[in-house]
């Protein structure tokens, strides 16, 4: 009997059924809320900015695969190589991977992994990891040495993860705080974080979205879809604005329009992309009360709806636009058929 198995109680035993390895996993998402909350049942993680990546190891070979199961190990081969070079079981492992910013290395930053994001080549990625070193926070385990963990408790899944496997940068373990939500969230809002997700201590793993896990943010910030862009004006290059929005029982909403938090390369990048994608109609299913200068012909180009970005803002407002929207990065492990509006949720009943 597998080492691991002979651990556990009876109970959690009786859940950890025999599988086949899984050529593919969707991975359990989170729900937004604004209503944090402290309960001795609920775990809180640190809310990583940066990009998820699931992790399939078989037989020492590892496939890095992204939430919409895009290929991923190009991009980030010190990570593979780091899983391969582990004498381990087979396993698969969900995580995040992030790149951090300031001197001191403490706030992790998705528009510094910008620069790693976009690169295909192998060759051209291991010399950007030099000056752009990525890491890997693991913080579930589903599967392991042809066992399915998914039924398990949260609690134990993490304490097997870590067990099993060996944590030596660029791979790291997720730590997380028992109780103490609303503390914690001060905190971590105090140090600059993201914020904190929640997670039901007793939970199964589900691969969809789940009450179970809960986001706590710092700041406001989501997916919207690119449905075209402006011109630039004066000495600014590639384009002036991004015009996005998120889908709404089928139709794609508009949202406003994001004018800052480019750098001259990444404007440039995009209107290239963007001229590819250029079309005569918009994208938005409804019509909207633009001023003059925003129609069509007056500097306003849309766009087919195949691009996604993460946007920061202050608020929503009353006619459902952003409020000072920034920019802060191309989300290439995300559909745009998957961008909908976070709406928060009250907390769960059982933490009310």
């Amino acid at each position: 009997m597998t080492r691991f198995l002979e651990e556990l109680p009876d109970e959690e035993r009786s859940r950890v059924e025999e599988e086949a390895f899984p050529e593919w996993s969707s991975p359990m998402l989170a729900t937004l809320t604004h209503e944090p909350f402290s309960e001795p049942d609920w775990i809180y993680e640190r809310k990583l900015d940066g990009v998820r990546l699931l992790v399939f190891r078989k037989g020492g070979r590892v496939r890095l695969l992204s939430r919409n199961r895009k290929e991923q190990g190009s991009t980030w081969p010190e990570l593979v190589v780091a899983l391969e070079g582990k004498d381990g079981a087979d396993v698969v492992a969900d995580g995040e991977v992030v790149a951090f910013e300031g001197l001191e290395g403490k706030i992790t930053s998705f528009s510094r992994l910008q620069g790693r994001m976009q690169i295909r080549d192998e060759e051209e990625a291991r010399e950007k990891a030099k000056e752009l070193p990525a890491y890997l926070y693991l913080f579930d385990l589903l599967h392991l040495d042809g066992h399915d963990l998914t039924q398990l408790p949260l609690r134990t899944r993490k304490r097997i993860l870590r067990s099993e496997l060996e944590w030596e940068d660029p791979i790291r373990y997720t730590p997380h705080r028992v109780g103490q939500g609303e503390a914690y969230l001060r905190e971590a809002c105090e140090k600059g974080w993201e914020g904190l997700i929640a997670k039901a201590a007793d939970g199964t793993y589900v691969h969809s979205r789940s009450r179970k896990w809960l986001k706590f943010k710092c700041v406001n910030r989501q997916e919207f879809v690119v449905g075209g862009w402006t011109d630039p004006q004066g000495e600014r290059v590639g384009l002036g604005a991004l015009l996005v929005g998120y889908h709404e029982e089928g139709t794609l909403r508009y949202a406003g329009k994001v004018g800052t938090g480019y750098t001259d390369e990444m404007l440039e990048r995009l209107r290239s992309r963007l001229g590819e994608m250029e079309r005569d109609t918009p994208p938005f299913g409804e019509e909207e009360e633009e001023e003059e200068e925003d129609l069509p012909g007056n500097g306003v180009h849309w766009a087919t709806p195949k691009l996604v970005c993460e946007v920061g803002f202050t608020e929503w407002t009353g006619d459902g636009k952003l409020r000072h929207p920034r920019f802060l990065g191309l989300r290439e492990d995300k559909d745009p058929e998957e961008v909908v509006r976070e709406r928060p949720e009250a907390k769960p009943e059982e933490a009310a």
